[in-house]
C-alpha cells in the first residue's frame, strides 16, 4: 500500500500527541512515547507541556519522585525519561546490543583496566545509596589508585544499569549528576528483553518506519533480519520515495488533510529525532539548520504539520526565527502559541516574545 509523506506526517503527529493533546497522566504519555528526550534538564517539561491537554512543572517533576518514570541513559545512549516498568526491559536489551559504545573518549584512561570488575566495584560502592557522579568517582579513585577517577565513573554508568534519581534532572534544576542502581529504585531487570517489544512499542508512537528508522530512534544495528522474521505480523506500506515501512496492524493512518496546530519543541525532541528519513516533519533543505552538528539539535516549532523554523532563550526573550517569511494568518498562529508558551518558561517579569 503506497502512503504519501503528508500522510505519515499527519500519522506521526497523531501518535506523537501534536495533532490532539493527551489527557493522560505524564507516565502514561511517557510510555507511550517509550523514552522521552532528556539531554537537556528543561526539555522533557516544554516536550509534554505541548504535548499533553494540562501540565504544570509540578506533574514530571512529581512523577520523577515517585518513580513512576525515571532518567537514564537509554536511547543513542543519551539521557532519556522513561516509565520504571519500561526501563526494566529496555535497559537490559540496549545494554546487551550496544556494547562498550560511549567509552571511547576514555580508552586510554581505562587501558587495562578490567571493565566487569571496575563495574562490581561501582555495585558494591552504590549499593543501596545514591552518589553523585564526582562522589562516586572519589571512591572508585581510592580502589584504583593513580587511575584518573571520572573515567572510571563513566565506565560503570556504562556498563551497570543505573538511573539518575530527583533532584537530577528536575525543572532548571543543574549540577551534579545522582546516581543510583537501577533495581535498588525500580526492582530487578529483565533477563531476556524482547526486540519484538521494541519494535511494537516503536511504531506505535513512531510508525508507519522502516527499518533504518527504528535503528535511528533505537542506536541499534543490524535489525534487519530480526524485523524481516516479523513481517507476517506486520502492515507494509510503501512511501513517496519508494520505502518499504512497517506498521501495526488495525492502527489508523491519517488521512493527510487533518488540521495540525502550531506547536513548539524543545532541543532534541522526539518527533525530529525518530526517524532516519525525516522528510516526514523536516523538510530537506532545512535540515542543515535544525541539525548544525553532530551534538546540536535546535527547539523547533511546527506550522502545518511541518518544522518552520526555530527558537531559543535570550535572557528574558524566546526568539523566533522562521526559516522563511510566514503567511500572516500562520505568523499570529505562531505568535499566539509563543505567547501561551511564554509563562510556563517562567523567564521572569518583562519576559517577551521576538521575531528574528
Amino acid at each position: 500500500m503506497d502512503i504519501s509523506t503528508r500522510q505519515l506526517n499527519r500519522t506521526f503527529l497523531q501518535r506523537q500527541f501534536l495533532l490532539e493533546p493527551s489527557r493522560g497522566s505524564v507516565a502514561d504519555v511517557v510510555a507511550h512515547l517509550v523514552a522521552l528526550q532528556a539531554q537537556e534538564t528543561d526539555a522533557p517539561y516544554i516536550g509534554l507541556w505541548t504535548r499533553m491537554a494540562t501540565f504544570g512543572h509540578a506533574d514530571l517533576t512529581t512523577a520523577l519522585v515517585e518513580r513512576e518514570v525515571v532518567r537514564g541513559s537509554l536511547l543513542r545512549v543519551t539521557q532519556h525519561i522513561t516509565s520504571g516498568d519500561d526501563y526494566r526491559w529496555l535497559r537490559p536489551l540496549l545494554a546487551q546490543r550496544l556494547g562498550k559504545a560511549g567509552l571511547s573518549a576514555f580508552a586510554r584512561d581505562l587501558d587495562g583496566l578490567d571493565l566487569a570488575e571496575v563495574a562490581a566495584a561501582g555495585r558494591d560502592i552504590l549499593a543501596g545509596q545514591t552518589l553523585t557522579r564526582p562522589a562516586l568517582a572519589r571512591q572508585l579513585g581510592e580502589r584504583y589508585p593513580g587511575r584518573s577517577n571520572m573515567p572510571l565513573a563513566w565506565a560503570v554508568q556504562r556498563h551497570l544499569p543505573l538511573v539518575h534519581p530527583p533532584p537530577t534532572g528536575v525543572w532548571r534544576r543543574r549540577g551534579h549528576v545522582a546516581c543510583a542502581l537501577a533495581e535498588d529504585w525500580v526492582g530487578p531487570l529483565e533477563e531476556r528483553p524482547s526486540l519484538r517489544t521494541l519494535v511494537w512499542r516503536y511504531l506505535a508512537s513512531c510508525g508507519p518506519a522502516s527499518v533504518a528508522d527504528l535503528q535511528v530512534w533505537s542506536g541499534l544495528r543490524r535489525l534487519k533480519a530480526e524485523v524481516e522474521a516479523l513481517r507476517p505480523e506486520l502492515t507494509v506500506y510503501r512511501d513517496a520515495r519508494g520505502r518499504e515501512l512497517f506498521d501495526i496492524p488495525g492502527l489508523p493512518v491519517a488521512g493527510g488533510d487533518e488540521p495540525a496546530p502550531v506547536r513548539f519543541l524543545p532541543e532534541f525532541d522526539n518527533a525530529v529525532l525518530s526517524h532516519d528519513d525525516r522528510s516526514r516533519i523536516v523538510a530537506d533543505e532545512d535540515r542543515p539548520r535544525v541539525f548544525p552538528g553532530y551534538s546540536m539539535v535546535h527547539a523547533t516549532f511546527l506550522v502545518d504539520g511541518f518544522v518552520a523554523g526555530i527558537w531559543e532563550l535570550a535572557g528574558g526573550e524566546l526568539r523566533v526565527t522562521p526559516f522563511r517569511p510566514l503567511a500572516s494568518d500562520d505568523a499570529d498562529a505562531v505568535r499566539a502559541e509563543a505567547d501561551r508558551l511564554l509563562p510556563f518558561l517562567d523567564l521572569g517579569d518583562g519576559a517577551r516574545v521576538v521575531f528574528a
